[in-house]
């Protein structure tokens, strides 16, 4: 059974995932289309839990015949599986490492984390559990990595810094994420990483949340009260997760319990949008353009990131003041045109468009990159 809103969804994040990863500018950001600043959380901050849900909706599908739920419970997987999951995320942390050190690659300070990297080890760390454990039992470890989390980052003492200390330099996943990585190679060499090996561990609960979605979802009929019930159980982690917040504020940047059930929340419901929309009702003409994108996310995110670099590595002239590839377009063409805001989005839109056009040919092509 495959999904064709599960693809639409992919498509979705991907799209905006590019369209906030490309402004013209950093400086000229509408709000929406930026992340919070440390806590809360905007549409933006969404985008990457929307990846991870994603991630986990498909496992449920894809690692079916693997789980305890499906197989004898004495039959043992076998290594040649685990081999397989441990080469697959293998390959998508270097090539987030790759993205990372780009083009220098300076090992003695090239960032180890990233958006790749996360993925890699939280689908890894599920696909153990997905194969490990009951349905139950992925329900009970994902409460308890949430509670045991907020146990850790409000009540662990931090070196100079106290305990329930959740400031960027401050809070105890930072500190873990100093120690055992080194302050050089965290995101620009700060004080904390936005996508840390320590706050990865509630990251991890997000996918386990879409497989747990998606293996409800495989066994529901195709009608309208499917749909419903996403979004019943969508509001219900609004409920619990903003009560949370009230003492474990939401932040993208440390993945808080609270964040995870919120985010969980909202991809319930553009899950149920989609779903009903597509599966349900048959509408599938809106959501095409999604799909094409979204069959070929990962080989359009990584491409997407190199070109990126490469704009902002090439000089337009000789002087040493001479700007970038990407300044220069943006400056010369959409700010001149439609001034620094809506230039700089319009920047985004038309870097959207092109990616969709690779995406569209590669479609016709039926060309699909998987790892």
């Amino acid at each position: 059974m495959r999904l064709q809103a599960l693809d639409v969804f992919r498509g979705i994040a991907i799209a905006l995932m590019i369209l906030v990863n490309n402004p013209g500018s950093w400086s000229y950001v509408y709000p929406l289309l930026n992340h919070a600043e440390w806590n809360g959380c905007t549409p933006t901050d969404l985008v990457f839990p929307f990846f991870l849900f994603i991630v986990g909706v498909a496992m449920a599908f894809s690692l079916l015949k693997y789980t305890k739920e499906y197989r004898c419970v004495e039959t043992p997987i076998p290594q040649a599986v685990y081999w397989r999951i441990a080469k697959r995320c293998g390959i998508l942390f270097l090539l987030g490492l790759l993205l990372n050190g780009f083009p220098t690659y300076h090992l003695a300070e090239i960032r180890i984390m990233g958006v790749l990297q996360r993925i890699s080890v939280a689908y890894f760390l599920a696909a153990i559990a997905i194969f490990n454990l009951s349905r139950k039992k992925v329900w009970i470890v994902s409460g308890v990595i949430l509670v045991g989390y907020y146990i850790v980052m409000e009540f662990f003492f931090v070196p100079g810094y106290g305990a329930g200390n959740l400031t960027p330099e401050g809070n105890f996943a930072a500190y873990m994420d100093r120690l055992i990585l080194g302050q050089q190679h965290l995101w620009k060499g700060g004080v904390y990483d936005p996508e840390g090996l320590f706050s990865t561990f509630p990251a991890v609960v997000t996918v386990l949340a879409g497989y747990l979605t998606g293996n409800w979802l495989r066994k529901q009929p195709i009608q309208t009260y499917t749909s419903l019930s996403l979004c019943v159980f969508g509001i219900c982690c609004f409920v619990i997760g903003y009560f949370w917040a009230e003492i474990f504020p939401l932040n993208k940047s440390l993945w808080t319990s609270s964040f995870v059930i919120v985010t969980t929340g909202w991809s319930l419901l553009l899950l149920a949008i989609c779903y009903e929309t597509i599966e349900v009702r048959g509408w599938k003409k809106w959501g095409f353009p999604f799909k094409v994108m979204g069959l070929n996310a990962l080989i359009i995110f990584v491409a997407s990131g190199f070109v990126g670099r490469i704009l902002n590595l090439i000089k337009i002239g000789n002087s040493p003041q001479a700007p970038t590839a990407k300044t220069w377009l943006y400056e010369t063409v959409f700010q001149s045109i439609l001034g620094p805001m809506n230039g700089s989005l319009g920047f985004a839109i038309v870097t959207l468009l092109f990616w969709w056009v690779i995406a569209y040919f590669m479609y016709r092509q039926q060309w699909f990159v998987k790892v």
